[in-house]
């Protein structure tokens, strides 16, 4: 008799529990628990999720990030655009120096020719002018004075801009310097293999070979080609 009052106690006050909580938020309450029991509202504040806060502070990171990587972009995009452009002017600029060269570069030579055309040309006047046609002997003077002034200034100017007239007799035959046009007899003291006649001169510009010498070359007799 006293177990069935036990019991009915028990299950009127699970049915006063069950009463009192909402039917959504109900928990399965376990019969004459002694552990403190929370309400409602405790239990859906310690449930919820926290509120938004905004971006964490490793996206905040990565976005100045993000931010300070663009404007280094922009910043050399813009520095390589003024480097492509600087060389553009740099190489247009050295074309035209180039260009101005091969036309001009011989300018100050020409300048230093034109007087030698200028001495040739009074030289020319002086004898058409004062010289008695029948006095062939003073013409002939008057030519040779003019010639040899015209040959004393060509090879200053010939100095002046480094064109040297080469002398290679008695110097030893060089195929980067002679054109060989046949072989001679060496001669006393004439050794063989070396230049023996010069038959047209050769030039050289700032010690670089222009223009071969055509030369003869001694060798011995019975080498004669």
């Amino acid at each position: 008799m006293a177990a069935r009052s036990l019991w009915a106690v028990r299950r009127r006050v699970q049915r006063l529990l069950a009463s009192s909580i909402p039917p959504d938020s109900r928990e399965w309450l376990p019969p004459f628990s002694t552990a403190p029991q929370r309400n409602a509202g405790e239990d859906c504040g310690s449930e919820d999720p926290p509120a938004d806060r905004g971006p964490s502070l490793a996206e905040q990171a990565l976005r100045l990030k993000a931010v300070k990587l663009e404007k280094e972009v922009q910043d050399l995009t813009l520095r390589y655009q003024r480097a492509v452009a600087d060389c553009e002017n740099i190489r247009r600029r050295t074309q035209r120096c180039v260009e101005d060269a091969k036309i001009f570069g011989i300018q100050s030579f020409c300048k230093d020719l034109v007087e030698v055309a200028d001495i040739l040309e009074n030289t020319t006047k002086c004898i058409a002018e004062e010289t008695d046609p029948e006095d062939h002997k003073l013409t002939l003077e008057k030519v040779f004075r003019g010639l040899s002034l015209l040959e004393a200034k060509l090879k200053s100017v010939f100095t002046k801009h480094g064109l040297e007239k080469m002398a290679p007799i008695g110097d030893k035959y060089d195929p980067h310097e002679h054109e060989l046009i046949c072989h001679v007899p060496a001669g006393i003291g004439v050794q063989p293999g070396t230049v023996a006649l010069v038959r047209h001169d050769g030039y050289k510009l700032h010690g670089r070979t222009i223009r071969l010498a055509q030369v003869e070359v001694a060798v011995e007799s019975q080498r004669r080609l």
